[in-house]
């Protein structure tokens, strides 16, 4: 596998990754008109606009933009982050630059056809208003709401009020504003030749120029608080979340180790504390995610509302109690959460859709690229004395808590 980074003409950066034996190829862009870019009042422009970029583009309309897809047997895709709105496409290797032709059109030619905007707007309202039917689902947008400073803090669905309010102009004005080279990032993995695709591209993207706009962040006033959503349900959603490295920072991969420890499989710790020993649960889990500048980890329990306080408490306290001594990591569950993360790296690589998000999404958060084998020795060098004493040295601290179900729960003790 060979990595190759260069930057475009238009001054986007291109990265490849050549996989020997791949006959696909996949490509991720980054374009930075995510959730966080929406007006205030228009809350809803990101997920419509995902919506509308296979709707037409350039010559083609909505139905001959996807035979177009389809004759070369192309998948594709568009997902609403923060940040950024994530098209990805997969495709045999042979059949690339025509790829390469029909991402370019969708993005530097969207046609934002008048017929299309309503179908948009009809869906992004389906998926908002099908949060009711999923409990975890919308207790996680609450927490995300109140844990993360705004406006990174918006789900990527929108709001009922800014879905109905949005206009063809502000779809078309927002596009052309943040759909810019500089800012983007287009990452391509598989049956790829760095050298042929750069000029292909740098052909197909001439004459886009400009920088996206910067997101101004503010500190969350709520992040640290306890909310409860009532929901007349049999169920009770609790999710708790506390700050945790950005990835940059070398702590990252002690963080994320810790975390498998704590909900790595059946076995992990969570799982066998909470579920298991105790049976307050029907699921309990724990995650690590992180950005260029900010980290966190949530913890998730859904249980009933009769072992509603107890499941808060214990969860709670098993998070505190691996930062303590009674509570080290032990030598197999050590071994065990190194094995699980290694696993999943090998996995990744079987894939030319993971691989080119991952390039793109290190880009992204480090300014470079990562191979596979770079990110195993990161973990291979951790040792479990180092990461007892990251554990240790790094309080849990301020936890956020959101809970939803019949009625409150008691924030748990410090």
């Amino acid at each position: 596998m060979t990595i190759r980074t260069s930057t475009l003409a238009c001054g986007m950066p291109l990265l490849t990754e050549r996989i020997a034996g791949a006959g696909s190829v996949s490509v991720a862009w980054l374009i930075p008109a995510g959730s966080a870019h929406d007006p205030a009042d228009r809350v809803g422009v990101a997920p419509m606009l995902a919506e509308l970029v296979w709707r037409g583009a350039g010559a083609l309309d909505s139905r001959r933009q996807a035979d177009a897809f389809d004759a070369i047997g192309a998948s594709r895709g568009c997902d609403v982050g923060p940040l950024y709105l994530r098209l990805t496409a997969t495709c045999i290797g042979r059949d690339l630059g025509t790829l390469l032709g029909l991402l370019a059109d969708a993005v530097l030619r969207p046609r934002f056809d008048p017929g299309s905007i309503g179908p948009a707007r009809d869906l992004c309202a389906q998926s908002l208003a099908a949060l009711r039917d999923n409990p975890q689902d919308r207790a996680g947008v609450l927490l995300t709401e109140r844990h993360v400073d705004p406006p990174l803090n918006r789900s990527g669905l929108g709001t009922a009020e800014g879905l109905a309010a949005i206009t063809r102009d502000d779809l078309a004005q927002r596009w052309e504003r943040c759909a810019r080279p500089v800012g983007s990032i287009l990452a391509i993995a598989g049956d790829v030749d760095h050298a042929h695709g750069a000029a292909h591209l740098d052909a197909l993207l001439r004459g886009w120029s400009g920088s996206a706009e910067a997101v101004p962040v503010t500190p969350s006033p709520t992040r640290g608080t306890m909310f409860h959503q009532p929901d007349d349900t049999s169920q009770v959603q609790i999710l708790l979340a506390h700050a945790a490295p950005p990835e940059p920072a070398p702590e990252s991969r002690l963080e994320r180790l810790a975390a498998a420890v704590l909900s790595g499989g059946p076995a992990a710790r969570l799982f066998c504390e909470v579920r298991e020993r105790r049976g307050l649960c029907y699921a309990v889990s724990a995650a690590y995610a992180a950005d260029k500048s900010h980290g966190r980890v949530v913890a998730y329990v859904g249980t009933t509302p009769e072992k509603a306080q107890r499941s808060i408490d214990v969860l709670t306290a098993e998070l505190r109690r691996l930062r303590t001594p009674e509570g080290r990591v032990s030598v197999e569950e050590f071994h065990r959460a190194g094995t699980g993360l290694r696993t999943s790296l090998v996995f990744s690589g079987e894939s030319t859709a993971a691989r080119a998000m991952a390039l793109a999404l290190d880009m992204h958060r480090l300014g470079r690229p990562r191979s596979l084998a770079e990110i195993a020795d990161g973990y291979a060098a951790i040792t479990l004395d180092q990461l007892n004493d990251h554990l240790a040295a790094r309080p849990l601290g301020e936890l956020t808590c959101v809970t939803l179900g019949p009625t409150p729960l008691v924030r748990p003790a410090d």
